[in-house]
């Protein structure tokens, strides 16, 4: 059986969302909380060559609002961003819904979940 990944924050309503849905739908997964696993280098190298950094960079949220000019605008590379992901976690977009190292969904949308989970289940 494929394994289902949900990247995020206990504390965030939208993976709160995403795994209550998961949950209604009996759908299995593990959840990865982004503030108590060592997010490994290879693990955001792997999601930023499948999604852009400006999807996978909260930018509405408060830790972003909360970073230096200097910070935000020497984002320029992947060892910056994956040194700001890893030092600052919750600037990443939550959940991260992966499946055998892919990527399937960043952020939640209930509407998408139903068109992945018909699909993939």
């Amino acid at each position: 059986m494929p394994t289902l990944n949900l990247y995020g924050i206990p504390n965030c309503d939208r993976v709160k969302k995403a795994r209550n849905w998961l949950e209604i739908h009996s759908i299995e997964y593990l959840f990865c909380d982004l503030k108590k696993i060592d997010i490994s280098k290879s693990l955001l190298h792997n999601w930023l060559t499948q999604s852009s950094h400006e999807k996978l960079i909260n930018r509405a949220g408060a830790t972003w609002r909360g970073l230096d000019a200097d910070t935000k605008s020497n984002l320029i590379d992947e060892v910056a961003l994956i040194d700001l992901m890893q030092n600052k976690p919750s600037v990443i977009k939550r959940p991260i819904l992966e499946r055998d190292g892919k990527i399937i969904a960043v952020g939640f949308d209930m509407q998408l979940y139903d068109a992945l989970f018909k699909v993939l289940v």
